[in-house]
């Protein structure tokens, strides 16, 4: 009887050990391809959930169905318009057919050491295909341009401080922008790619920058550039100042004569209007009028370097002399 057990326990502990070896979950994150000594046996399981296979002889491989990121190293490129630069990339992919890529690569690794050299070589050549000012430009920018350019800002304003300015194949047609070109990296080296079970869905340019030997230059650059435009900026804001100027200078001459004139008009209004009261006022009596301008004059008479000898009976002093009421002289 124990001699029973003990042969059931050990035929359960082998079934046990059986079953963990043929039975195996995969999850939703997961993609299994069966090899039996090594080779490779019916299609991919890209289903989450229990699955079988023979213990011992056959293995699940198990593979990311998951998107996968690859991240190159900076490199030193030099672009179409000879500016040498660091291009730092990224790029995103994922296993599509995992027997395909089973067979023909084996393991993430040794993916990655493929898509080194795949996406590194087609980052070099378009990079080097393109000026720099390509590179650096998002899509839309055209776009963006005429907006600034209904807002005020000036051309030299805009593309102050981009690469190739002043390089007329380089700014007679921008028409990429960094999104076309990354596009375009997609696309050559996704076609490269199938053949290894690999998709290839993004590649981004994380970075650019200027290798040392050129950084010193282009801050020069930046800095003249700068400098032009508050150059710029100066000759504007004289130009202005002198146009206003003259402008207040032509208003100010205006409104003096004008109040000049003015101020002329009247005062010949009121001294023909005071001539006319006078004259009104002394032609009523002309002996009046005599005898005020005599006094006024010996008010004003007033010559300390000269020196006047009158008799008693000139004109001058004749109201001075006794009259009678009726105007007669006195005896």
């Amino acid at each position: 009887m124990a001699q029973n057990l003990r042969t059931a326990l050990i035929g359960l502990f082998v079934l046990a050990i059986l079953a963990a070896g043929s039975l195996f979950v995969v999850s939703e994150t997961e993609q299994v391809v069966i090899t039996q000594l090594g080779r490779p046996v019916g299609k991919p399981i890209t289903t989450a959930g229990l699955h079988f296979k023979i213990p011992v002889i056959q293995k699940a491989n198990f593979f990311e169905k998951r998107v996968l990121k690859w991240d190159g190293s900076p490199n030193q490129i030099p672009t179409r318009d000879k500016k040498y630069i660091w291009v730092d990339t990224t790029a995103r992919w994922r296993i599509k057919d995992p027997l395909l890529f089973l067979q023909r690569v084996g393991s993430v690794s040794t993916a990655m050491s493929r898509l080194d050299g795949i996406i590194d070589s087609v980052v070099r050549d378009h990079v080097s295909n393109n000026n720099l000012v390509e590179l650096v430009r998002s899509e839309g920018w055209e776009h963006a341009r005429e907006i600034l350019l209904d807002a005020g800002l000036g051309d030299y304003q805009i593309m102050a401080g981009d690469e190739g300015e002043g390089d007329p194949e380089a700014s007679a047609a921008l028409s990429k922008g960094r999104e076309k070109i990354t596009r375009d990296m997609v696309a050559d080296a996704a076609r490269l790619l199938p053949e290894f079970g690999i998709e290839l869905l993004d590649i981004r340019i994380k970075r650019i920058n200027y290798v040392q030997t050129v950084q010193q230059r282009v801050f020069e650059r930046m800095i003249s550039e700068r400098k032009r435009i508050a150059a710029q900026y100066r000759s504007e804001g004289e130009g202005e100042r002198a146009a206003i100027l003259g402008q207040m200078e032509r208003d100010l001459a205006r409104i003096q004569s004008e109040a000049y004139r003015t101020a002329e008009e009247i005062r010949g209004k009121a001294d023909a209007q005071a001539t006319r009261i006078y004259a009104e006022a002394f032609g009523r009596n002309p002996e009046f009028y005599q005898f005020y301008q005599t006094l006024d004059f010996y008010k004003r008479f007033d010559n300390p370097r000269g020196l006047f000898v009158l008799g008693t009976d000139a004109e001058l002093f004749r109201y001075l002399k006794d009259r009678d009421p009726e105007g007669a002289e006195a005896p």
